[in-house]
C-alpha cells in the first residue's frame, strides 16, 4: 500500500510537469531545450545503466540492452524517414502551404506541416512511449518496496522527481508535432495515471528482470533520437541562442543531480 501512495504522489508530479509545460508562452524554445537535456540526462544516467544492469546478457560479444538501444533509434529513425518520404512525394503533385494559408517560395512550404496526420501520429507513439515508461516507474516502485523499504525510498525519489520531467515532455512532445491540446492533455493524463497502475500491478505480480532491461534498452534509444534529431533541432531553428543550449545543459544537469542524489 505504500508503494501506492508513493506513486500518488508521482501523479501529481506529472500534471505539475504538465502544466508548466502549457505555460511557456513564446519561451517554446528554451522549453525544448530543457527537455531535449532532461531526455539525454534519463537515457545516460537513468535507463541505460539500468538496461544494462537487468539485461547484462551478450550476443556477439554485446550486451543485449544495448542492441535494444540501437533497435529503438532505428525503429523511430526508420518510421521518420518514411514519413518524410511520403511527403516529399506528396510535394511533387502539390504546392505545399503553410498553415496560415500562404504558400511556400517556389510551390513549397517549410519543413513540415503541424496538422500532417502521420506526424501528428509519431508525437502519439513518443507520448505513447512515455505513458509505458511511466507505467514501468510503478512497477519499479512497487518491485522496491516488495524488497524492502529503504530501497522503496531511494527509487521513490528518483521515480517522483523525473515524473515532472515525464509530465512536462509528454504535453511537449505531443504539441510539438501538431496535436491539439485536447490530445495533449489526454495523454498527460495517461502518463498520470500510468505510475499508480503499474505500482498497483505490481501486487499481484512482477515482470522478469531481463523483459524490463530490454524494454528500457529499447526505450532509451527511442528517446535519445526525439531529444537529438527532433527536439534540439526544433527548439534552435526558431531562436538560435547561447540561452537555449544553456537550457539543455541544465536539463542534464537536473538528471544527473536527481539520479545522483537517489543513488
Amino acid at each position: 500500500m505504500t508503494a501506492i501512495l508513493v506513486a500518488a504522489g508521482a501523479f501529481l508530479m506529472t500534471l505539475v510537469g504538465g502544466w508548466v509545460a502549457q505555460r511557456t508562452g513564446d519561451r517554446r524554445h528554451l522549453v525544448l531545450g530543457f527537455a531535449a537535456g532532461l531526455m539525454l540526462g534519463v537515457v545516460s544516467f537513468d535507463l541505460l545503466p539500468e538496461a544494462v544492469r537487468a539485461a547484462p546478457g551478450e550476443v556477439n560479444g554485446v550486451p543485449q540492452a544495448l542492441l535494444m538501444f540501437a533497435a529503438g533509434f532505428l525503429t523511430i529513425h526508420i518510421i521518420e524517414r518514411a514519413v518524410a518520404i511520403h511527403r516529399s512525394h506528396e510535394a511533387e503533385y502539390a504546392a505545399h502551404t503553410h498553415g496560415r494559408g500562404h504558400q511556400g517560395h517556389a510551390g513549397h512550404g517549410h519543413g513540415h506541416s503541424h496538422g500532417d496526420p502521420a506526424r501528428q501520429g509519431i508525437g502519439l507513439t513518443a507520448a505513447g512511449a512515455l505513458v509505458g515508461h511511466s507505467l514501468m516507474d510503478g512497477f519499479a516502485i512497487g518491485a522496491a518496496f516488495q524488497a524492502g523499504s529503504t530501497v522503496g525510498t531511494v527509487v521513490a525519489i528518483a521515480v517522483v522527481a523525473h515524473d515532472f520531467a515525464d509530465g512536462f515532455n509528454t504535453y511537449t512532445i505531443t504539441r510539438m508535432y501538431g496535436n491539439d491540446r485536447r490530445r495533449a492533455l489526454g495523454l498527460l493524463a495517461a502518463d498520470a495515471v500510468a505510475p499508480v497502475t503499474g505500482a498497483a500491478i505490481t501486487l499481484l505480480f512482477t515482470i522478469p528482470e531481463q523483459v524490463l532491461g530490454l524494454y528500457l534498452g529499447f526505450f532509451a534509444g527511442f528517446l535519445l533520437y526525439l531529444a537529438t534529431s527532433d527536439i534540439l533541432p526544433e527548439a534552435h531553428s526558431p531562436h538560435p541562442s547561447r540561452t537555449t543550449l544553456l537550457c539543455t545543459l541544465l536539463g542534464v544537469g537536473f538528471m544527473w543531480l536527481v539520479i545522483g542524489l537517489a543513488d
